[in-house]
């Protein structure tokens, strides 16, 4: 772990809903995962999403959370509201150092995520991902995704160009 993080036995990993005031530091994070640490070379003209936090994801029943450790975000997730009681699920990222069992950040993040649906009566969530993401689609598939066809996915899932793999998820009523 990186010492200037000072995480330790008893940090404390909050999870809330996005504010403006968190801009700067999810596009630092999401950039640095992207471009840094698996090389996809994305910038962050090639994500005007992430400018638009509070229109393209906090409508309907989109949302967008971030993971906070001492004020700093280390972890996000967004929901997109692609109408008909399904959400698209997009922008999981974690910091390396809050990744994993111990600290549980991207369960509590997909905890949150998935509550939102459950509360919104959302039948269903639906992602794809890179290639690249391993980790990320065994932490799917543990979580009770499966793995499906682009051709099963809805016609408003918004795919992205390094989409390879896409997965839905049966919200439990």
């Amino acid at each position: 772990m990186n010492s200037n993080w000072g995480v330790g036995m008893e940090t404390v990993i909050r999870i809330r809903e996005y504010d403006t005031r968190d801009n700067e530091d999810v596009v630092d994070l999401i950039l640095s995962i992207q471009q840094e640490e698996y090389g996809i070379p994305i910038s962050k003209e090639d994500q005007p999403d992430l400018f638009q936090i509070e229109s393209f994801y906090q409508n309907g029943n989109g949302n967008f959370w971030v993971a906070v450790f001492e004020d700093r975000v280390v972890g996000t997730i967004a929901l997109i509201d692609i109408g008909n009681g399904q959400v698209a699920l997009r922008k999981m990222f974690v910091k390396e150092e809050f990744r994993g069992k111990t600290l549980n950040t991207a369960n509590l993040l997909l905890e949150k995520a998935k509550e939102w649906t459950r509360e919104k009566n959302v039948k269903e969530i639906f992602l794809g991902t890179t290639l690249k993401f391993v980790a990320a689609q065994r932490f799917y598939e543990k979580n009770g995704f499966q793995l499906i066809e682009k051709e099963e996915l809805p016609e408003s899932f918004p795919i992205m160009q390094v989409d390879r793999k896409f997965y839905k998820y049966y919200v439990p009523s």
